[in-house]
């Protein structure tokens, strides 16, 4: 229900749930604005993740400056049924809301702050998280 102004991306909501912890809320985008409607399980769509259950894999840091759209950090993300989609994860988008044609994901949680992005790594590392259901 909610989308970012300046460019359209409509804001995902991630949320993790640790027992006996409250629930934390991060926001993000997928996919592009444009592609928000796109076959979700075509490569190469830029559309929003498939709907459907995900391992969560390691917390990977990347080098300062080596990957610039993804943050400082790259979780993959491998879903648990047949789809086409390859190569996914959860990053940081650090274009969100920047007019600059780069704002969104090809089809990855981008979280829409560095600092959010950190703090879900230090949580998924610290919990051992190995699941994401994404639901519509």
């Amino acid at each position: 229900d909610r989308s970012i102004p300046s460019t359209g991306d409509p804001i995902w909501e991630l949320m993790l749930e640790i027992p006996g912890e409250p629930l934390r809320r991060f926001d993000a985008v997928s996919g592009r604005a444009n592609r928000q409607t796109a076959d979700r399980d075509r490569m190469g769509s830029r559309a929003p993740l498939p709907t459907g259950s995900y391992s969560v894999g390691l917390v990977e840091p990347l080098a300062p400056g080596a990957y610039p759209e993804l943050g400082p950090v790259w979780i993959s993300i491998e879903p648990n049924f047949i789809t086409g989609r390859r190569v996914l994860g959860i990053h940081q988008d650090p274009s969100a809301g920047i007019n600059n044609t780069q704002s969104g994901t090809l089809g990855c949680i981008g979280l829409v702050h560095k600092t959010d992005i950190l703090e879900l790594a230090r949580l998924i590392d610290r919990n051992g998280t190995t699941q994401l259901d994404v639901i519509d």
